[in-house]
């Protein structure tokens, strides 16, 4: 059947093929006559589709449905285990990778520390290092159909290609490394980036069962502080996808003006706990001082919750700065849910309430009227379910669906293997030109 599909290059019936498989990977259509309605193609074309997409190994019809006054139907559901995605996410002193399955659902997950700052290439060898190891744990004789990497700041992608054959600018201090070449030349797959804060509001959306979801902002709160859109359940990523840098947002502080990031983020609240402790305001902060050498912001938030004053007011002021700029977004946007995301709002309930606070009494009644604010669900995993699903969108998309659908895999599409080729070839130069670069002069004894 696949070799019959590989030699009828017919566009009806590739994107029928489409159609169909889109219905029952969706679930808006699990059994045949249920496709046949929605689709108003005849019986014998269902059957025809179903059974080329079953010889593809992307469907199956191995389980009943419930019978409804005859014979039990057979339910036509996806294969969401006929291939695997893996997925990164690298933030400043952190690393999470897992591998996903076609549903962009994460079925084993690994988080370290890593230094961003350290050298391109050693975190690229041991992000690629952990994704073996993923592969040798997990994987069944399934081929790898994406990554997807999620990357500090905004990642411009304004190419026309359907893949990348090349990194686009990074916010990271890297500089022009070819992390989409070396990762695609290895894993012979295409790869997806994103930033960081629009990953992490599409994982938050997909585990939300909510229909508020579908018009939410989701903050995420660390060094650097950011927002994502999600607008009648779309991504909002602005035309050159840097939406949502509230961080940048200029604050009045001790009568002096400068960005959110820099007087409420993570840096900020450790900064200013850490002025506190050496000049002997709080005790509790001292102590962790003495203990540690140092107050991270994470300390002045646990010290906050165990009612020290300071801490107190540290992570409330730094709140407060947040709400403000958050509640300009809610007037604009009116969405039906706020999440604060990231290591210092998932421990700390003050600055929680400090966000609410502001943008409840900042914010017009109506945009507030039925607005929840909360904190994440998803925490450290958010980010990787939404680099899968950046996967899954990105593979399961009308056009590129149509145009691999009948192939079997996305990998055997001719604009693939030209970006492989690509990469091949700038990862090729790239250990050509470093060889031939001089040696360093020795070092004089």
């Amino acid at each position: 059947m696949r070799n019959q599909l590989r030699s009828r290059p017919n566009d009806g019936v590739a994107r029928t093929l489409a159609r169909v498989l889109d219905l029952v990977r969706s679930q808006e259509s699990v059994t045949r006559l249920q496709i046949e309605r929605t689709t108003e193609l005849g019986r014998a074309i269902v059957a025809d589709r179903i059974a080329a997409l079953a010889a593809l190994g992307l469907v199956d019809e191995n389980m009943l449905g419930n019978a409804t006054g005859g014979r039990a139907p057979r339910l036509v559901r996806f294969n969401r285990n006929a291939a695997s995605i893996l997925v990164a996410t690298l933030d400043q002193t952190a690393l999470g990778v897992a591998m996903a399955d076609l549903a962009g659902n994460l079925l084993m997950e690994h988080h370290e520390a890593i230094d961003l700052s350290a050298s391109a290439e050693v975190s690229t060898n041991r992000l690629m290092a952990l994704f073996e190891w993923l592969l040798e744990k997990r994987r069944g004789g399934q081929s790898v159909w994406g990554l997807g990497i999620s990357l500090p700041g905004p990642v411009q992608t304004a190419s026309d290609d359907i893949f990348l054959t090349e990194t686009p600018p990074m916010a990271t201090s890297w500089g022009p490394f070819p992390l989409v070449e070396t990762l695609m030349a290895h894993f012979e797959a295409p790869v997806w980036l994103q930033g960081s804060v629009e990953t992490m509001t599409m994982g938050e959306l997909k585990s939300s069962d909510s229909e508020r979801a579908k018009n939410m902002l989701f903050v995420k709160i660390g060094k650097r502080i950011g927002a994502g859109m999600v607008i009648d359940g779309n991504l909002y990523r602005g035309s050159q996808g840097a939406a949502g840098l509230i961080g940048q947002s200029p604050m009045e502080i001790y009568g002096r003006m400068a960005p959110l990031d820099q007087v409420a983020g993570s840096d900020a609240i450790a900064r200013e706990g850490q002025k506190s402790a050496q000049n002997g305001s709080s005790p509790a902060l001292e102590e962790i001082l003495d203990r540690n050498g140092q107050v991270t912001a994470i300390d002045v938030g646990q010290a906050a919750q165990s009612g020290d004053p300071v801490s107190m007011e540290i992570m409330a002021r730094s709140g407060r700065m947040i709400g403000r700029a958050v509640a300009g977004l809610a007037n604009l946007l009116n969405p039906s849910t706020i999440v604060l995301s990231g290591s210092v709002p998932q421990t700390d309930d003050i600055l929680l309430a400090a966000v609410r606070e502001a943008v409840y009494g900042e914010s017009h009644p109506l945009v507030t009227r039925d607005l929840r604010i909360s904190s994440s669900r998803l925490s450290s995993s958010a980010g990787l379910v939404g680099a899968a699903m950046v996967v899954v969108e990105g593979i399961f998309s009308p056009n590129i669906l149509r145009s691999w659908v009948a192939l079997g895999s996305p990998l055997d599409l001719p604009e693939f293997q030209r970006a492989l080729a690509i990469a091949r070839e700038a990862i090729s130069r790239r250990a050509g030109v470093r060889e031939a670069e001089p040696a360093p002069p020795a070092v004089p004894r």
